[in-house]
């Protein structure tokens, strides 16, 4: 995806966990898109980190979870759910089983974060275990939040 590019639709789930949500629900606030699967490790590393983020701006923030398999055995619901358990991830999952929003998305990685602004245009894009730093910062400039 390219920046400035509308969020696509939350379409081709095999599965949503905690709750479904439609892309018209999240417009009006930003939201976080959190690309991630059970087999990668820095995916797990970063899950509190995201979890924070969830609950520091739980009012002005969507959060949503996409699980992307990167195999076969990524696809087990079970080891998604029990996962997600585990990790404390409560927001909304796309499970994308068939990597339908992960092709409309173009994404490649786990862990990727998207934020979009509210009227649903991405802003920031970021890859990989590191750089929360980062992605607080983009989010609070995305919120108009001034940095202390």
């Amino acid at each position: 995806m390219k920046l400035r590019e509308q969020m696509p639709e939350l379409t081709g789930a095999t599965e949503w966990i905690n709750e479904e949500v439609a892309k018209e629900e999240l417009l009006g606030k930003a939201t976080l898109v959190h690309f991630w699967s059970v087999s990668c490790h820095l995916c797990k590393e970063a899950m509190p980190e995201v979890n924070e983020l969830r609950d520091e701006y739980d009012d002005e923030l969507n959060v949503i979870a996409v699980h992307m398999p990167r195999s076969e055995d990524d696809l087990d619901i079970g080891v998604i759910r029990s996962m997600a358990m585990g990790h404390d991830i409560t927001q909304p999952i796309f499970v994308d089983g068939n990597h339908k929003l992960t092709e409309a998305f173009e994404n490649k990685y786990v862990p990727a974060y998207y934020v979009f602004d509210e009227e649903g245009k991405l802003r920031h894009f970021q890859a990989g275990g590191s750089g929360m730093k980062m992605l607080k910062k983009r989010i609070n400039r995305v919120l108009g939040i001034e940095e202390k």
